[in-house]
């Protein structure tokens, strides 16, 4: 095959100690060159092991990030005379034999930016929230029924809209998180209220649900999408100008958590907007872990992580679910202890203790579990949702 043993390219760097390509049409080769493309050429197996990831690459950080996703870190690098993998994901490329067009020397890749589609739909599921908010506090009792199942199914393809695009995208094996997610919202809008009445401290009258919560949850679409895409960005600017994968990972680290500290301030204010706005209390820790958990289960479910998210999401609602029967089975008779956990964290803290539970615990675990996997190099190898 044409091209695979020969030296890097001109103005590619070779190998760990950055030796000079040999000028073209020159037949000489240094001596550590020639010991390194002898009989036994560890990287030409390496290239053959891995043909495919080098045929389609179109720079030498997919190569670095398909490497690592297979299992190869720095200190494997080593054993094929490498100082990383990045280093050793040059020279691949650099061997690897392409059509003429592509045989030039070209300059290092830019980071890729995202296309900026995902802004626009994003403000949907705020728009159309706003929207149902305004139509129940101007309807009757006769047609706010109506006007709830409307805006909550407009709110739905908002919202399924807005996640179709951009950095928030994410590939169709993300099984049961989808439901999960929807009985934490539902949790959100009506759960409080349930929960009262269960405990026998609802107030008499119609019920309503959490417009507060709603509302602030479906504007924080919009700088969700601007964290998501801070961070791609951001994470692939790294991996362009790492040298190594303990460099990049390091360096991610701090942005990923800067990211949701921002993310976690925006849908606070939004919060504290909504709640003046309408002038109804705001359930502050309840929908911030809420809407911490919910971020971080779709940033890992765009990036090809969906198992985690689920059981993260699936423990939340799972929290949630039992304590809404335990408070319903402490008023059988002789049941009454099942009640007392939840009566004794209502009666300190409130009934908005009880999602906050139920849901930090979850989105801090999933936190621990994005810094080591989104952190990798593989997991910024092809846009957020790429199949």
């Amino acid at each position: 095959m044409s091209g695979v043993g020969e030296l890097d390219r001109p103005g590619t760097p070779g190998g760990p100690g950055g030796w000079p390509s040999a000028p073209a049409g020159s037949g000489s080769r240094s001596p550590a060159a020639s010991s390194r493309r002898g009989v036994a050429d560890p990287v030409k197996v390496l290239m053959h092991r891995h043909r495919a990831l080098c045929e389609r690459a179109v720079d030498p950080l997919e190569i670095a990030a398909g490497l690592e996703a297979h299992g190869l870190t720095d200190r494997t690098a080593a054993r094929f005379r490498h100082r990383d993998v990045f280093s050793l994901a040059e020279e691949m490329y650099a061997r690897v034999p392409r059509d003429a067009d592509r045989s030039s020397a070209s300059p290092a890749p830019e980071a890729p930016r995202e296309p900026r589609a995902g802004v626009l739909p994003a403000l949907l599921p705020g728009v159309l929230c706003l929207a149902t908010v305004l139509g129940l506090r101007f309807t009757d009792d006769r047609l706010r029924l109506a006007v709830a199942a409307l805006g909550v199914l407009a709110v739905a393809l908002g919202l399924r809209t807005a996640l179709r695009h951009g950095p928030l995208r994410a590939p169709a094996n993300s099984f049961g998180v989808p439901t999960r997610t929807c009985w934490l919202i539902a949790w959100a809008l009506f759960g409080d209220r349930v929960l009262r009445e269960g405990l026998g401290t609802g107030a008499d009258g119609p019920w309503h649900p959490a417009t507060v919560s709603a509302l602030a949850l479906a504007l924080a679409c919009v700088p969700a999408v601007w964290c998501a895409r801070l961070f791609s960005l951001g994470a692939r600017r790294r991996l362009a100008t790492s040298r190594g994968l303990k460099e990049f990972a390091s360096s991610t680290t701090p942005l990923l958590l800067g990211v949701s500290g921002l993310f976690l301030c925006a849908l606070g204010g939004l919060l504290a907007l909504c709640g003046a706005l309408l002038g109804e209390p705001v359930a502050y820790a309840g929908t911030g872990a809420l809407g911490a958990l919910l971020l971080l289960a779709r940033l890992l479910t765009a990036h090809g992580f969906p198992h985690a998210p689920a059981v993260a999401l699936g423990a939340a609602a799972t929290a949630e679910a039992t304590a809404l029967v335990t408070v319903f089975a402490g008023r059988l008779p002789g049941c009454s202890v099942l009640a007392t956990p939840v009566q004794a964290l209502a009666g300190s803290w409130g009934t908005d203790a009880v999602p906050a539970l139920a849901c930090a615990p979850a989105a801090l675990a999933l936190l621990i579990h994005a810094t080591r996997t989104l952190t990798r190099a593989s997991a910024h190898a092809l846009p957020p949702g790429s199949p």
